[in-house]
């Protein structure tokens, strides 16, 4: 089977960078960010990576055009031919129907474009619960690691803190943000008949079987 090209839409806390590592591996596919994008053209100093950096050195948004442009350039490179997951791109309709005038002009089959879906009592829960660490890129859940605020990270010894936007009342707003944006994103591929949904509020390897076998169409056993 060939490698078809995918979109992850979901709210915060859905586990998409999750999900798209396991993707990627199982079916061979190039796993794509909006933040790897960014990263990478400003690491390779392209000229549009130069313009991003000139937003992100400002404190400001990359606007839409410019985060559109990052990605036909990215969706270019070589590793991309054998089939790529788009993670957090597109975030707007604007986003969504420049993907699709640039994949029709070049000639890129259409994405699959794959709905996670998650109640916001789920999401809220899941990332208040979430502790980072000031030493290390270790992440800890309060009632799974038994972990929380103030403590030392059994990893590195580091401090383990709450990030500003993991508060409960921040989580609200970001998810509020995410339905303003995005359900018109999922309502247009759902038109254009490329959207399946997929609840991933089970556990973790159930949810990974049923995205899998989503994204495949049942060609591919999770074995």
């Amino acid at each position: 089977m060939t490698a078809p090209n995918l979109i992850l839409l979901g709210p915060p806390g859905a586990g998409k960078g999750t999900h798209a590592e396991y993707l990627e591996k199982k079916m061979g596919l190039a796993h794509i960010s909006t933040g790897d994008i960014l990263r990478q053209a400003v690491a390779e100093v392209t000229e549009l990576g130069k313009k991003a950096q000139q937003y992100m050195d400002a404190g400001q948004l990359v606007p839409d055009e410019l985060v559109i442009e990052l990605a036909k350039e990215r969706l270019a490179k070589p590793d991309c031919a054998r089939g790529w997951l788009l993670d957090g791109f597109p975030r707007t309709v604007a986003q969504a129907q420049a993907l699709t005038k640039f994949m029709a002009e070049v000639k890129i089959p259409a994405p699959l474009v794959i709905n996670m879906v998650i109640s916001d009592e789920e999401v809220i829960g899941r990332l208040s619960g979430r502790r980072m660490c000031r030493g290390c890129p270790t992440i800890f859940n309060v009632e799974r690691d038994d972990i929380d605020v103030g403590d030392s990270c059994p990893v590195c010894g580091g401090e383990i803190y709450i990030r500003t936007d993991d508060q409960p009342a921040a989580v609200k707003e970001r998810l509020q943000v995410y339905k303003r944006q995005t359900e018109p994103v999922i309502e247009y591929y759902g038109q254009r008949g490329q959207l399946v949904t997929v609840d991933v509020e089970g556990e973790q390897a159930d949810v990974a079987r049923c995205l899998l076998v989503a994204a495949t169409g049942g060609e591919m056993s999770d074995e």
